[in-house]
């Protein structure tokens, strides 16, 4: 097909095959933009052929489902018809939903930073036919604002470019790849060679650094926007759990955050469960999307603090109460398909609701003071209001205010809240509720399985061990699979309705399922979670391991890669989870534990290569790589239960999962009737039938009596046989880990 003359300005032609193609797609973002007049196309060879044939660039805008200033920008410009056929006629416009497709957000989000200075969502970038980008921005309004010109002057602007100084665009957009390029083989992470020791001088130095940019009003770190910190805080609480010159700080910093977030806005007072981030310093005014990646994290977070005992500013028990919800939370709103075939869960509820057509950002959240004494009558009402901060005037729209207590309540107001708290629950549930993404994202129901598995053997609440063993069924029944080519099982990132499609995982889904697969071996002694798990490690050692160098993802898309620069890419700073490769280190360091293999230790080691400079400068886009740093120092410690089930077994077992030694692996012979259970009926998984390596030669006590069996660097003691004994030894461990030593 020749290449078509340019269109008038503001003219659509129609070219054949021109439509918006978004309504047969399963992503709910795409489909939220399947009846814009933009002929939007999805992300792939054919829109980018389409725009080759057409010699036009492409516009790519990126967000998600759940994102606020998405749903802003798609009604004042997207739904526009004079600029949607400005759109149609001079770019081809591409949608990409962010959640399914990590690798496209990636590396467009590096380019739109680099151009812009600044990143976020919605993100509009326009690319060459080939994927390289020349020009990117976030939010565009619908007219110009101070020092943000409007979307249409934007699209003219680029138009303009393409046509008059092609030669000059083209050039850009081929230096930015090349160094996105330098970028991606700066922050490379060698697989291979002996690991340098982890210097435990460097943990304390990021204690400090965080302790120096904290709130010490409001909690957390940094100004607002204040975003929940997950993986520095799992730092902190590992890190407090070993006696040193900075426990102490990193168990204040920890409690101060934890509670200042549970007392506030971000965490739904009534339901459970967190916002994304929250607009304000003291955590007043949360943005309302909730992310499963999120509650994933902070479940966790949670529930190893309530294990550490808490502190006086965050007692373990208010702590508990805050697992318990979240969990509940998770369960209830998220969780995909029914009891007798249950699925995953959801990605995320939306950050508004469509009340009369409009959309209202947290509208189902929002109260004010009349609105509170209707539910609750007026004594009751005025009280809550008053402790609950939710005055006159909204401090979100005047739909009201959120629910904000910031602060401990006192035992009258916990009393009352207690008592009310179902009414108003009630009074909500009745209102329009936002919408849910119903897509199951592998990595992220992966962290949840490891949440809810340990926040079940914490709390003694088995319903949640068991919600985890339904989740984890159901990501090796539905993205265990061959991918649509035929060919060995993979791990597919995206599923809708019980099928999965798309792409194959990425590094962090590997790496986040494997994690959440060897939590729920070490809760329930199952062998083919432990099964599933090694395969899983073994297949990402295999798939993102690129020329002796680790990769967060491979050989998905052509324009990703000249984006690139043609070199695959990682980034090893957390964002708003975990790196894929700072949690594929985690999980290799847990794995050499239960398997004594050294190369995948080694590996952990070279990952971890990457620490010093990140602890030293930067600790808040390093929480995860200081926390698996933190369970290589302690070890980690190794603990096999040997011997019969039975109670004495299950008060053992009980003792090491509630211990907060960081990193533990913890191995143990399931009852009869568990074994029974656990046919390995995972396919493409090996040997399920063997033993764990860690359990092998574990003998019980001459009586036949279950005992534990501790080692730390390949090193073992004696067994012990009671809970006693057991408790003296881990505090010995944890001390001596303390004194020297790198655990490596």
């Amino acid at each position: 097909m020749p290449a078509p003359e340019p269109a008038e300005q503001g003219t659509a032609r129609e070219w054949p095959g021109a439509s918006n193609a978004l309504g047969s797609e399963p992503s709910a973002y795409l489909r939220q933009h399947a009846h814009n007049p933009v002929h939007w196309r999805p992300f792939g060879d054919e829109a980018f052929a389409f725009a080759t044939a057409r010699d036009v660039p492409v516009f790519l805008s990126i967000g998600y489902a759940a994102c606020h200033w998405c749903h802003v920008m798609a009604h004042e410009s997207f739904e526009d018809q004079g600029t949607a056929d400005y759109l149609n006629a001079n770019f081809v416009a591409i949608k990409v939903d962010r959640e399914e497709r990590p690798d496209v957000d990636a590396i467009y989000m590096a380019a739109t930073q680099a151009i812009s200075g600044e990143g976020g969502w919605p993100m509009s970038v326009f690319l060459t036919p080939e994927g390289l980008a020349f020009h990117a921005g976030t939010y565009f309004p619908p007219k110009p604002q101070p020092g943000r010109p409007s979307f249409r002057q934007v699209l003219e602007a680029v138009r303009e470019a393409w046509l008059e100084r092609r030669d000059a665009v083209e050039q850009n957009a081929r230096g930015l790849a090349a160094g996105m390029a330098e970028a991606q083989l700066s922050t490379a992470v060698s697989v291979d060679g002996p690991p340098p020791a982890v210097d435990r001088k460097l943990l304390s130095e990021a204690v400090r650094l965080l302790a120096r940019s904290e709130d010490p009003d409001g909690g957390g770190f940094g100004n607002a926007p204040k975003f929940p910190p997950s993986a520095v805080l799992e730092f902190l609480v590992r890190h407090a759990a070993v006696p040193s010159g900075t426990s102490d700080a990193a168990r204040d910093l920890a409690g101060r955050t934890l509670a200042a977030m549970a007392r506030s806005a971000l965490c739904d007072q009534l339901d459970g469960g967190f916002a994304r981030y929250s607009v304000t310093a003291d955590w007043s005014v949360p943005h309302f999307e909730k992310m499963l990646y999120d509650n994933a994290q902070l479940l966790r977070v949670y529930t190893h603090w309530a294990r550490l005992e808490g502190d006086r500013v965050l007692p373990a028990g208010e702590a508990a109460a805050v697992v318990s919800r979240a969990a509940d939370w998770m369960l209830d709103s998220l969780g995909v398909g029914g009891s007798t075939a249950p699925g995953g869960l959801a990605s995320s509820l939306d950050a508004d609701t469509v009340v009369d057509g409009v959309h209202h950002e947290g509208a189902s959240y929002l109260w004010t003071p009349e609105g509170l004494e209707e539910a609750l009558g007026p004594g009751d009402g005025a009280a809550v209001a008053q402790f609950m901060n939710v005055g006159p005037r909204g401090t979100v729209s005047a739909l009201g205010s959120p629910l904000h207590p910031g602060r401990h309540l006192s035992g009258s107001e916990s009393r009352l809240w207690n008592r009310v708290r179902p009414a108003l629950r009630e009074a909500r549930s009745a209102r329009p509720q936002p919408d849910r993404d119903d897509k199951v994202v592998a990595g992220w129901n992966g962290l949840a399985i490891a949440g809810l598995a340990e926040a079940g053997a914490v709390l003694d609440r088995p319903e949640l061990v068991a919600a985890a063993e339904n989740i984890a069924d159901y990501l090796a029944r539905v993205h265990w699979r061959p991918p649509a080519g035929g060919g060995e099982p993979v791990l597919m990132r995206v599923s809708h309705d019980g099928v999965a499609r798309g792409i194959g995982g990425s590094l962090e889904d590997y790496a986040f399922c494997a994690e959440g697969f060897l939590a729920l071996y070490a809760v329930t002694g199952k062998r083919r979670w432990y099964r599933f798990a090694e395969t899983l490690i073994r297949e990402a050692c295999a798939r993102f391991v690129v020329d002796g160098r680790l990769a967060d993802s491979v050989g998905e898309s052509a324009q990703v890669f000249n984006a690139q620069g043609q070199h695959p890419g990682l980034d090893p700073f957390d964002n708003a989870a975990p790196s894929g490769a700072s949690a594929f280190a985690g999980v290799l360091l847990a794995y050499a534990a239960y398997s004594g293999s050294h190369e995948h230790r080694t590996m952990a080691g070279n990952i971890l290569s990457v620490l010093p400079p990140l602890a030293s400068r930067a600790p808040r886009v390093a929480g995860w790589l200081l926390a698996t740093a933190q369970a290589a120092v302690a070890g980690p410690v190794e603990a096999a239960v040997s011997g019969p089930a039975g109670q004495r077994q299950r008060e053992l077992h009980r003792a090491l999962l509630s211990s907060p030694s960081p990193g533990m692996v913890v191995a143990v012979l399931a009852g009869e009737q568990a074994r029974r259970d656990d046919d390995g009926g995972l396919p493409g998984t090996g040997h399920p039938e063997r033993e764990v390596p860690l359990l092998e030669s574990r003998l019980p006590a001459a009586d036949g009596s279950p005992q534990v069996y501790l080692c730390r660097g390949m090193v073992c003691d004696l067994p012990v046989g009671s809970v006693e004994e057991l408790a003296a030894r881990l505090q010995a461990m944890t001390e001596d880990s303390a004194q020297g030593g790198t655990g490596w």
